[in-house]
């Protein structure tokens, strides 16, 4: 697997193939988008339960974010609904000040 992610990459084949060697998975997936937004609805992007991730929510600038939140969904079991946007005092520490809101669905893929 690459150290940065593609965006062609095969995000729900790497789901499969994780899920298949047993591994637990999240799939983080951009819900909604408003203004400027890196990546457009339904990017995608799966984190495995060491951090390894596939695809891109959004050219990296809220990455972080949504994969420690995708390592908390493996934990609880429980989906999230994610947002961020330039109103949001977390949109500078993620690099959002362009300007845009991203909402990112994530899940943990039983």
């Amino acid at each position: 697997m690459n150290a940065l992610p593609t965006y062609d990459d095969d995000v729900l084949g790497k789901v499969q193939e994780w899920r298949g060697a047993g591994r637990k998975v999240a799939l983080a997936t951009v819900v909604t988008t408003w203004g400027s937004s890196p990546r457009p609805v339904g990017s995608q992007m799966a984190v495995g339960p060491d951090g390894a991730m596939i695809g891109s929510v959004s050219g990296g600038c809220i990455e972080g974010a949504v994969v420690k939140e995708a390592l908390d969904a493996m934990k609880d079991g429980k989906p999230r609904l994610l947002d961020f946007g330039v109103t949001d005092e977390q949109a500078w520490d993620v690099g959002l000040a362009c300007g845009g809101k991203v909402q990112v669905f994530v899940e943990p893929v039983d």
